[in-house]
C-alpha cells in the first residue's frame, strides 16, 4: 500500500508537502472545505424538423439523460419555442428499470408528444411562426 493513501493523501506529492509543512511548523488544513463553481458552457441544438407554422419536431428512438437535460435547458432559456416530440415508441422507460416513460416524461415537463409519425393536426396547426 503507498504510504501516502495509509496517511489519508490521494497522492505522494501531497503527502510530501504535508511533511515538509509538518517540518516548517506549519499548521495547515487538508481538504476540509470545498468551493462551489458553476460551469456555463454555449452549445447549440439543431432541431429535426421545422414545420412551415414554427413547430419544432424533434424525433426520438432512444431518448438518453443527456437528451432530457438538454431539452429542459432549451425549453427554459427558450420558453417561446414550440418543441414536440415523436418517439418510435412513447411508452419505453427512460431507464432500465424505471416507471417512467417517454410519454410521463413529456407530460410531467410539459412537452407535447406522438408515436412513429408526426400527427396531421400539428401540420395544420398555427404555430408559433418565427
Amino acid at each position: 500500500m503507498n504510504n501516502s493513501l495509509k496517511y489519508g493523501y490521494r497522492s505522494g506529492l501531497e503527502d510530501r508537502i504535508s511533511e515538509q509543512l509538518k517540518s516548517l511548523s506549519v499548521p495547515f488544513k487538508y481538504e476540509e472545505f470545498k468551493i462551489k463553481y458553476e460551469v456555463h458552457e454555449i452549445r447549440t441544438y439543431t432541431p429535426d424538423f421545422e414545420l412551415p407554422n414554427g413547430i419544432i419536431v424533434e424525433s426520438k428512438g432512444r431518448f438518453v439523460a443527456a437528451d432530457r437535460k438538454k431539452h429542459l435547458l432549451v425549453k427554459k432559456q427558450h420558453p417561446e419555442l414550440d418543441i414536440r416530440f415523436v418517439f418510435s415508441n412513447s411508452k419505453a422507460k427512460i431507464t432500465k428499470g424505471s416507471k417512467t416513460s417517454y410519454g410521463d416524461w413529456c407530460d410531467k415537463n410539459g412537452y407535447i408528444y406522438a408515436d412513429k409519425l408526426i400527427p396531421e393536426e400539428w401540420i395544420r396547426e398555427d404555430g408559433k411562426k418565427k
